[in-house]
């Protein structure tokens, strides 16, 4: 188990290698097998070896498109995209914990518990976002109908103290008129 001071610091390093791609959270391999202390040729052969429990819905390789966008996207040294000879693959939540059953480390099993609690934090956050929109949607819907009761209420104090009606018709005095 990570000592409690680094944790929060290996949290955030995770949070700031989980991407959205294809509308999926994904970690790269080059990420995830330096976290795992191992090269990613490695981990990517480990992955090989057991294909069968990679689906396309654990893991996929980037496209030609999102491989440039990624690289476009982060301040990679120039020898940093020389070390890049091939697509990275990513790994959806049920990749990496698949990992953990072909990376049988010690250091492997305490890293895929940390990410796959970032994971669920992430969903976390995405439905207590997704109740407040909800939420924010009623509140408007309701005071949007109060808005126009309201405007209707001042319309008719308006004709009240104009001495007009709705139809902006002067109205007739009611009453006794004292002539002088």
């Amino acid at each position: 188990m990570p000592n409690s001071d680094i944790l929060p610091i290996i949290q955030n390093s995770i949070q700031n290698k989980i991407l959205e791609i294809r509308g999926q959270r994904v970690m790269l391999d080059r990420d995830l097998a330096l976290m795992y202390g191992v090269s990613t040729g490695r981990l990517n052969e480990q992955v090989k070896r057991n294909e069968g429990r990679f689906p396309e819905d654990f893991m996929f390789q980037l496209s030609a498109k999102e491989f440039k966008n990624w690289k476009s996207q982060f301040a990679i040294s120039k020898s940093d995209k020389m070390s890049i000879r091939r697509k990275p693959h990513a790994f959806t939540e049920q990749g990496v914990a698949m990992l953990s059953s072909v990376l049988n480390s010690e250091k492997a099993i305490q890293i895929n518990i940390a990410i796959m609690r970032i994971f669920v934090k992430f969903r976390e956050i995405g439905r207590s976002y997704k109740v407040l929109a909800e939420k924010l949607d009623e509140l408007e819907k309701k005071y949007s109908r109060h808005d126009k009761q309201i405007g209707e209420i001042f319309m008719s104090l308006r004709c009240l103290t104009r001495g007009y009606n709705k139809d902006n018709e002067t109205k007739q005095e009611i009453g006794f008129k004292i002539s002088k």
